[in-house]
């Protein structure tokens, strides 16, 4: 499968992730890149944290026992020191790891804040009637090497939290329950420009908002189907997944849908606008999406495409069991 625009093209590098039958991997809520080209996919699974190379060989796995399940793992970043931060969920906490897999420290209580959160899985934002500190269902996090740190605390709590990456410290938060500028409908997604500029997957107001480092509102952009992870390249291209609406699915935006919309990937300009997209109704097919829930570029321009393919296919009966839950898509 090839998908191409203007000079922008990708290829599907079929069966990619070469790993042994003892590592299943029904979901994976996860995937980053460090400075080797090493990919990390953080699994719900009892091997949590597995690294491949470039090639797709799998090197080592590491974490068991260090998260919630089965839906604790849910975001990864890897900083320009290799240095991985990793989101449990359902534990509420975000962890900062060596590139061995040695703890450093963790943020959060491990209990849920005060938010009025009703701690419905499968009802995000359910009950928020205020905000609070972190955390309350954490969805992902994101490092600038001057900036700092940001954790999108996105299912419990419809908010942002910037942090001194070196010792946790809490610096600022901000965000409120809404559809307005600044607030948030599941705040799921988050990088940060090199120029220190907050990008959030909005992810049921289908949108991405940009925040100056400290928190105010710069920009909006629409048009996107429930942004869940977004990653930006040198070149500032935003690459983003876009999760599948489902018909009969609550959304807490009160949307409605009449037929499924399938999941797509799709790459914007530095401007926002949309240079390409890709994604079919046969979701099982090698290329299309079932949940596309990560997303990352490597050194070398290839997509990886991480998705919790049991918890929104197989365990639905959308697909069949072995279907991909990790893609990659080579530059070409």
């Amino acid at each position: 499968m090839r998908v191409g625009k203007d000079g922008l093209g990708f290829e599907l590098v079929p069966d990619w992730e070469q790993t042994s039958p003892d590592r299943p991997h029904p979901d994976v809520a996860g995937v980053s890149v460090n400075s080797r080209g090493e990919v990390h996919l953080f699994c719900r699974a009892e091997c949590p944290v597995l690294v491949h190379d470039r090639d797709g060989k799998f090197l080592r796995s590491w974490g068991s026992g260090e998260f919630t399940m089965p839906r604790g793992p849910h975001g990864i970043h890897i900083d320009a020191q290799d240095f991985v931060y990793l989101v449990d969920e359902t534990g509420h906490m975000v962890s900062k790891y060596t590139p061995d897999g040695e703890p450093v420290y963790r943020l959060g209580t491990g209990e849920p804040s005060d938010t009025g959160h009703d701690g419905a899985l499968g009802d995000p934002g359910s009950g928020i009637t205020r905000p609070g500190p972190p955390f309350n269902r954490p969805t992902n996090v994101a490092t600038h090497p001057v900036e700092g740190l940001y954790a999108a605390d996105g299912y419990g709590n419809a908010r942002v939290h910037h942090f001194d990456p070196a010792d946790g410290r809490l610096l600022d938060s901000w965000g409120t329950l809404g559809q307005g500028p600044g607030q948030f409908l599941v705040p799921h997604g988050i990088i940060v420009h090199r120029d220190g500029r907050v990008f959030v997957a909005d992810r049921e107001n289908d949108r991405i908002q940009i925040f100056s480092p400290d928190g105010v509102w710069q920009a909006s952009w629409t048009g996107l189907q429930r942004p869940c992870d977004l990653w930006i390249d040198g070149d500032g291209l935003v690459y983003v997944a876009e999760f599948p609406r489902l018909v009969g699915v609550g959304r807490p935006s009160g949307r409605v849908v009449n037929v499924d919309e399938p999941a797509r990937v799709c790459v914007l300009s530095p401007e926002g606008e949309v240079l390409l997209r890709w994604g079919g109704e046969d979701i099982a097919a090698p290329g299309n999406f079932v949940a596309p829930h990560s997303i990352c570029v490597d050194q070398e321009g290839s997509i990886y495409v991480a998705e919790v393919t049991h918890i929104l296919g197989v365990r639905t009966g959308r697909v069949a069991a072995g279907t991909h839950t990790i893609q990659k898509f080579a530059r070409i």
